[in-house]
Protein backbone atom coordinates (compact mmCIF):
# COMPACT_ATOMS: atom_id res chain seq x y z
CA UNK A 1 0.00 0.00 0.00
CA UNK A 2 1.06 3.32 -0.59
CA UNK A 3 1.57 5.87 2.16
CA UNK A 4 -1.57 8.18 1.62
CA UNK A 5 -3.78 4.95 1.04
CA UNK A 6 -2.15 4.15 4.76
CA UNK A 7 -3.14 7.03 6.18
CA UNK A 8 -6.82 6.99 4.58
CA UNK A 9 -7.57 3.66 6.22
CA UNK A 10 -6.36 5.17 9.57
CA UNK A 11 -8.45 7.89 9.70
CA UNK A 12 -11.36 6.17 8.07
CA UNK A 13 -11.80 3.63 11.13
CA UNK A 14 -10.45 6.32 13.10
CA UNK A 15 -9.17 4.13 15.67
CA UNK A 16 -5.41 2.13 16.45
CA UNK A 17 -5.61 -0.76 18.56
CA UNK A 18 -2.80 -0.65 20.92
CA UNK A 19 -1.63 -4.07 21.75
CA UNK A 20 0.38 -4.85 24.67
CA UNK A 21 0.82 -8.43 25.80
CA UNK A 22 3.23 -10.65 27.87
CA UNK A 23 3.79 -12.62 24.83
CA UNK A 24 3.75 -13.00 21.05
CA UNK A 25 0.55 -15.43 20.97
CA UNK A 26 -1.57 -13.48 23.12
CA UNK A 27 -0.21 -10.38 20.87
CA UNK A 28 -2.06 -12.26 17.92
CA UNK A 29 -4.89 -13.13 19.92
CA UNK A 30 -5.52 -9.43 20.66
CA UNK A 31 -5.17 -8.17 17.15
CA UNK A 32 -6.99 -10.61 15.34
CA UNK A 33 -10.08 -9.98 17.69
CA UNK A 34 -9.79 -6.65 17.34
CA UNK A 35 -9.91 -7.16 13.42
CA UNK A 36 -12.94 -9.51 14.11
CA UNK A 37 -14.57 -5.98 15.68
CA UNK A 38 -13.71 -4.03 12.87
CA UNK A 39 -10.63 -2.50 13.77
CA UNK A 40 -8.31 -2.28 11.05
CA UNK A 41 -5.15 -0.66 12.33
CA UNK A 42 -3.07 -2.52 14.70
CA UNK A 43 -0.12 -1.14 16.50
CA UNK A 44 1.88 -3.74 17.97
CA UNK A 45 4.14 -2.56 20.53
CA UNK A 46 7.73 -3.58 20.87
CA UNK A 47 7.57 -4.29 24.63
CA UNK A 48 5.86 -7.39 23.47
CA UNK A 49 8.71 -9.95 23.60
CA UNK A 50 9.00 -10.95 19.89
CA UNK A 51 7.34 -8.04 18.44
CA UNK A 52 8.70 -8.40 15.33
CA UNK A 53 7.85 -12.23 15.01
CA UNK A 54 3.88 -11.10 15.30
CA UNK A 55 4.06 -8.13 12.33
CA UNK A 56 5.92 -10.42 10.57
CA UNK A 57 3.10 -13.24 10.93
CA UNK A 58 0.40 -10.92 10.77
CA UNK A 59 1.81 -9.37 7.63
CA UNK A 60 1.93 -12.83 5.69
CA UNK A 61 -1.00 -14.16 6.86
CA UNK A 62 -3.73 -10.87 5.95
CA UNK A 63 -1.81 -8.59 3.80
CA UNK A 64 -3.80 -5.29 3.46
CA UNK A 65 -6.45 -6.54 4.72
CA UNK A 66 -5.14 -5.40 8.64
CA UNK A 67 -2.81 -2.59 8.49
CA UNK A 68 -0.22 -3.98 11.40
CA UNK A 69 1.81 -0.90 13.03
CA UNK A 70 4.72 -0.74 15.03
CA UNK A 71 4.74 0.69 18.34
CA UNK A 72 6.84 2.09 21.29
CA UNK A 73 9.44 2.50 18.76
CA UNK A 74 12.01 4.31 20.09
CA UNK A 75 14.88 4.73 17.37
CA UNK A 76 15.28 4.40 13.74
CA UNK A 77 17.02 1.25 14.07
CA UNK A 78 14.23 -0.60 15.64
CA UNK A 79 11.89 1.31 12.99
CA UNK A 80 14.17 -0.18 9.76
CA UNK A 81 13.71 -3.06 10.91
CA UNK A 82 10.00 -3.10 11.37
CA UNK A 83 9.59 -1.81 8.08
CA UNK A 84 11.97 -4.59 6.32
CA UNK A 85 9.26 -7.39 8.38
CA UNK A 86 6.19 -5.81 7.06
CA UNK A 87 5.13 -2.68 9.20
CA UNK A 88 2.72 -0.41 7.53
CA UNK A 89 3.32 2.50 9.95
CA UNK A 90 5.84 3.66 13.04
CA UNK A 91 4.36 4.62 16.07
CA UNK A 92 7.05 6.52 18.72
CA UNK A 93 6.23 7.61 22.51
CA UNK A 94 8.13 10.88 21.42
CA UNK A 95 9.77 12.14 18.31
CA UNK A 96 13.09 11.06 16.83
CA UNK A 97 14.46 13.71 14.09
CA UNK A 98 16.32 10.05 12.93
CA UNK A 99 12.84 7.95 13.06
CA UNK A 100 11.50 10.83 10.99
CA UNK A 101 13.58 10.83 8.13
CA UNK A 102 13.80 7.27 7.93
CA UNK A 103 9.92 6.97 7.34
CA UNK A 104 10.29 10.11 4.78
CA UNK A 105 12.59 8.22 3.05
CA UNK A 106 11.15 4.87 2.77
CA UNK A 107 7.73 6.77 2.81
CA UNK A 108 6.06 5.09 5.57
CA UNK A 109 3.54 7.26 7.52
CA UNK A 110 5.30 8.23 11.23
CA UNK A 111 2.99 8.93 14.40
CA UNK A 112 5.27 10.66 17.05
CA UNK A 113 4.39 11.73 20.07
CA UNK A 114 4.15 15.26 21.36
CA UNK A 115 2.60 16.99 24.54
CA UNK A 116 3.93 20.69 23.59
CA UNK A 117 2.92 22.97 20.90
CA UNK A 118 7.20 23.20 20.42
CA UNK A 119 7.15 19.84 19.68
CA UNK A 120 4.65 19.39 17.52
CA UNK A 121 5.62 22.01 15.28
CA UNK A 122 8.85 20.61 14.89
CA UNK A 123 7.84 16.86 14.35
CA UNK A 124 5.16 18.69 11.74
CA UNK A 125 8.79 20.26 10.04
CA UNK A 126 10.38 17.01 9.75
CA UNK A 127 7.12 15.72 7.72
CA UNK A 128 5.54 13.35 11.02
CA UNK A 129 2.62 12.66 9.68
CA UNK A 130 0.25 12.15 12.70
CA UNK A 131 0.72 13.99 15.79
CA UNK A 132 0.22 11.54 18.93
CA UNK A 133 -1.05 13.51 21.91
CA UNK A 134 0.54 11.05 24.55
CA UNK A 135 -0.17 10.69 27.06
CA UNK A 136 -3.37 11.42 26.40
CA UNK A 137 -5.11 10.96 29.97
CA UNK A 138 -3.27 13.71 30.97
CA UNK A 139 -5.36 16.39 29.47
CA UNK A 140 -9.08 16.59 28.30
CA UNK A 141 -10.69 16.40 24.95
CA UNK A 142 -10.79 20.38 24.52
CA UNK A 143 -7.25 20.34 24.31
CA UNK A 144 -7.52 19.23 20.62
CA UNK A 145 -9.74 21.72 19.66
CA UNK A 146 -7.20 24.52 21.37
CA UNK A 147 -4.18 23.26 18.98
CA UNK A 148 -6.66 22.80 15.86
CA UNK A 149 -7.32 26.46 16.24
CA UNK A 150 -3.85 27.99 15.17
CA UNK A 151 -2.65 24.37 13.81
CA UNK A 152 -5.67 23.35 11.83
CA UNK A 153 -3.59 21.13 9.26
CA UNK A 154 -2.34 19.11 12.78
CA UNK A 155 -3.29 15.88 12.37
CA UNK A 156 -3.97 14.88 16.00
CA UNK A 157 -4.32 11.14 18.09
CA UNK A 158 -4.63 10.50 21.36
CA UNK A 159 -3.43 7.56 23.38
CA UNK A 160 -4.20 7.25 26.33
CA UNK A 161 -7.00 7.52 28.62
CA UNK A 162 -9.46 7.06 25.68
CA UNK A 163 -12.44 4.63 26.42
CA UNK A 164 -15.83 4.09 25.36
CA UNK A 165 -17.51 6.62 27.64
CA UNK A 166 -15.04 9.38 25.91
CA UNK A 167 -14.32 8.56 22.59
CA UNK A 168 -17.00 10.66 21.42
CA UNK A 169 -15.89 13.90 22.28
CA UNK A 170 -12.04 12.95 21.28
CA UNK A 171 -13.31 12.92 17.95
CA UNK A 172 -15.99 15.76 18.27
CA UNK A 173 -13.37 17.63 18.75
CA UNK A 174 -11.20 17.20 15.91
CA UNK A 175 -9.03 14.09 16.24
CA UNK A 176 -8.23 12.31 13.10
CA UNK A 177 -8.10 9.22 15.07
CA UNK A 178 -7.61 7.74 18.83
CA UNK A 179 -5.20 5.18 20.20
CA UNK A 180 -6.47 2.57 22.45
CA UNK A 181 -4.87 0.08 25.00
CA UNK A 182 -6.23 -1.52 27.70
CA UNK A 183 -9.68 -0.31 27.87
CA UNK A 184 -10.37 -2.23 24.05
CA UNK A 185 -7.76 -5.15 24.44
CA UNK A 186 -8.02 -6.37 28.12
CA UNK A 187 -10.27 -9.69 28.43
CA UNK A 188 -11.68 -12.40 26.53
CA UNK A 189 -10.89 -12.45 23.09
CA UNK A 190 -15.31 -12.06 22.63
CA UNK A 191 -14.89 -8.90 25.15
CA UNK A 192 -12.22 -7.58 22.74
CA UNK A 193 -14.24 -7.75 19.86
CA UNK A 194 -17.33 -6.87 21.22
CA UNK A 195 -15.87 -4.11 22.58
CA UNK A 196 -14.03 -2.98 19.08
CA UNK A 197 -17.24 -3.38 17.51
CA UNK A 198 -18.64 -0.65 19.98
CA UNK A 199 -15.77 1.67 19.81
CA UNK A 200 -16.31 1.35 15.49
CA UNK A 201 -19.74 2.36 16.39
CA UNK A 202 -19.11 5.69 18.95
CA UNK A 203 -16.62 6.98 16.55
CA UNK A 204 -19.05 6.71 13.36
CA UNK A 205 -21.48 8.27 15.54
CA UNK A 206 -19.50 11.14 16.52
CA UNK A 207 -18.69 12.20 13.23
CA UNK A 208 -22.25 11.86 12.04
CA UNK A 209 -23.04 14.54 14.76
CA UNK A 210 -20.32 16.86 13.60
Amino acid sequence: MRKYEILSEIEKIGIIAVVRASNSDDAKKIALACMDGGITSIEITFTVPGAHKVIESLTEELGDKLLVGAGTVLDSETARLAILIGAKYIVSPAFDEATARLCNRYQIPYIAGCMTVTEMIKAMEFGTDIIKIFPGNTVRPSFISAIKGPFPQALLMPTGGVNLDNVKEWIKNGCIAVGVGGSLTNGSKEDITKTAREFVKRIKEARDYN
